[in-house]
């Protein structure tokens, strides 16, 4: 028997004697990092328990070493969720001329309303 197989064996004998203490360690160490990064990575990290879980599951090819999570786990009261991109403003309207007023007059002759021709 090599080294991989002595360790998988004493890995496979831990989980089965351990399961349901490594199942909370790996829920806490996911829940801590979850708080450390303000909870915008949930969905990574819920994941890569998830598998962490399924890994050590299929050590002995059975699925009876980690308890099921049944139910979701408790949020954290000091985590709070990001809000996400919220929604985009709409472009300001653009003015449309009304004939019954006309605004500022715009002639090019005159210094007061437009530019003028310099000489």
């Amino acid at each position: 028997m090599g080294f991989l197989d002595n360790a998988k064996a004493k890995l496979t004998d831990a989980v089965d004697k351990h399961g349901d203490k490594i199942a909370d360690g790996l829920d806490k160490a996911g829940a801590a990092i979850d708080k450390k990064t303000g909870g915008k990575h949930s969905d990574h990290i819920d994941t890569g328990i998830a598998k962490a879980k399924q890994g050590l599951e299929g050590l002995d090819g059975k699925d009876d070493d980690l308890r099921a999570s049944t139910t979701e786990p408790t949020p954290d009261p000091d985590v709070v969720p990001s809000p996400g991109p919220g929604p985009v403003p709409a472009p300001p309207p653009v003015p449309t001329p009304d004939p019954d007023n006309p605004g500022l007059p715009t002639d090019p002759t005159n210094p007061a309303t437009g530019t003028a021709p310099r000489p």
